[in-house]
């Protein structure tokens, strides 16, 4: 009798509290983006009519063909509790295009569609380097110790996934706090909710209820949504790259840095997920962000993608494959349907928010519970320079709303030494990643392959790969010499009584 491998279903139970927790997550971001390009004054027919509609389109398509890799998986492995990968928007992306690219080139410009064009030029760019990124994303994976991609991604997920949404919690937090709670009955405590109600859409309920109840939602921006909701379809605009070739030189060097930490984050994610059971091919999957991101380029959207923080938190919740697609079949709905402004209008943000909050709990549990415990030093260490990068993003951006510059002199003198934050935090993820990896083979008394990858933090900060605000010669020296010192150091400890079993640590 011939034996079939079981694999998993389309859709299941636990589906349904992945796809309140993930859609939640991707269609928050996809309305930031949006209210981002709104704030700085974009036209609405351009945002709504063209931008809206790719981005729906890139990212929709991204969840349906994840979730066809997680059954192909699935199929492979004989394995019917395959969780497929989260994706979407990359968040900090987001917020540079918008301000660091597109309204500079407006305000020198003071014409819309050459800020489109730029913004739409500077995406292709990240798509065409996670692209090629993807074919030494395995190579990446097996010479990177483990600690080293968690512990950075363990950074990423406290620092700008939960962060921020914990502080917008606690501005209304009778709304806030009453879906936290529901979340941590329901995900962490295992309580089944009233009815079988999945605790992610319970959260999303009883926040939407309450914020209409008590007169926090305004029933008029709603009715405003609804009269003017209008199917909308993207077209190629191979056209406006065109026009965005011209001015994307300038950001060159800021876009090859950021999609190269975009790909360092797609490689972590799968090593999260690696880690958790579900070995996924590498290089397919690392595809999906970068191609994608190309096509929504040609449609005219300015915002990248990539393979989501959050794998292990969703196959807690029992999400398997379903949860994926259904998110990509509901972002294409919503997107090509012109319904985004009116879900904007009737699911309170801060209801959506403390999901952000369980993934960051989740995946810094994991970047400790599966690294050994002689290791999590290093883990910790590497926490450290994506805690500055965020740091010194608030801060620059606080002294920008203000209309003031960096004053390193008098900041020193209030104790904040913003100038070596500055620098430990160029490229923040890379650099997490390096130092993880350097403490990782000092603890093991690896001292050459430590001080090796320690001259290759040298190389990278020399050219301004890290520790530095943009790619250039001589772009970092200091710290280039600062990582010389160390490779000196390393080397001395392979040569010098290289083998004596020194005392344990104390």
């Amino acid at each position: 009798m011939v034996q079939t491998r079981a694999s998993g279903a389309w859709w299941v139970k636990g589906d349904w509290n992945g796809f309140f927790g993930l859609f939640s997550n991707v269609l928050t971001n996809v309305l930031a983006a949006t209210g981002l390009l709104l704030a700085i004054r974009m036209p609405g027919d351009i945002v709504f009519g063209s931008i809206v509609p790719g981005t729906a389109i890139m990212v929709g398509l991204g969840g349906i063909v994840l979730a066809y890799l997680a059954k192909r998986l699935s199929e492979q492995t004989g394995n019917p509790h395959v969780t497929a990968l989260p994706y979407g928007l990359a968040v900090g992306h987001m917020f540079i295009v918008t301000f660091g690219v597109i309204g500079v080139v407006f305000a020198a410009t003071q014409d819309w569609r050459i800020a489109w064009a730029t913004g739409v030029a500077w995406n292709l760019a990240q798509g065409v380097i996670q692209t090629a990124a993807a074919l030494i994303g395995p190579s990446i994976s097996k010479w990177v110790p483990r600690p080293a991609m968690l512990g950075a991604l363990a950074g990423v997920a406290i620092m700008h996934v939960s962060l921020i949404p914990f502080g917008r919690a606690f501005e209304t937090p009778y709304l806030g706090l009453t879906s936290l709670g529901i979340l941590l009955v329901g995900w962490l405590a295992l309580k089944s909710m009233p009815f079988g109600i999945p605790a992610g859409a319970m959260a999303i309920l009883v926040g939407t209820g309450l914020a209409w109840v008590t007169g926090f939602m305004n029933p008029a921006p709603l009715r405003t949504a609804i009269e003017n909701v209008t199917l909308v379809f993207p077209s190629l605009s191979f056209d406006l790259l065109w026009v965005g070739f011209t001015q994307i030189e300038r950001f060159l060097p800021v876009a090859i840095p950021l999609a190269v930490v975009a790909s360092m984050q797609n490689v972590n994610n799968l090593e999260s997920a690696a880690a958790a059971g579900e070995k996924f091919n590498v290089r397919q999957v690392m595809l999906v962000p970068g191609l994608l991101t190309i096509l929504g380029a040609c449609l005219g959207s300015p915002f990248p993608t990539l393979i989501y923080i959050g794998h292990p938190g969703w196959k807690a919740t029992g999400a398997r494959i379903g949860y994926s697609w259904m998110t990509g079949a509901a972002i294409l709905v919503l997107g090509l349907g012109g319904a985004m402004p009116i879900i904007l209008n009737v699911i309170p943000l801060v209801a959506l928010l403390p999901i952000l909050v369980y993934i960051g709990m989740i995946i810094v549990t994991q970047a400790f519970s599966t690294t050994e415990h002689k290791h999590m030093p290093a883990v910790a260490l590497g926490l450290m320079p994506v805690l500055i990068g965020f740091i010194v993003l608030r801060i620059r951006g606080a002294l920008t709303a203000v209309g003031a510059t960096v004053d390193y002199a008098a900041l020193a003198r209030q104790g904040i030494p913003f100038l070596g934050w500055e620098r430990a935090s160029g490229g923040d993820v890379l650099v997490a990643m390096l130092l993880i990896t350097i403490a990782v083979f000092a603890i093991d008394r690896k001292f050459s392959s430590a001080a090796g990858v320690t001259l290759l933090g040298a190389v990278l900060s020399f050219f301004g790969l890290m520790h530095a605000t943009a790619i250039g010669w001589a772009a970092s020296v200091d710290v280039a010499i600062g990582y010389l010192a160390m490779a000196v150091i390393f080397t001395a400890a392979h040569y010098y009584k290289n083998g004596e079993n020194h005392a344990a640590r104390g």
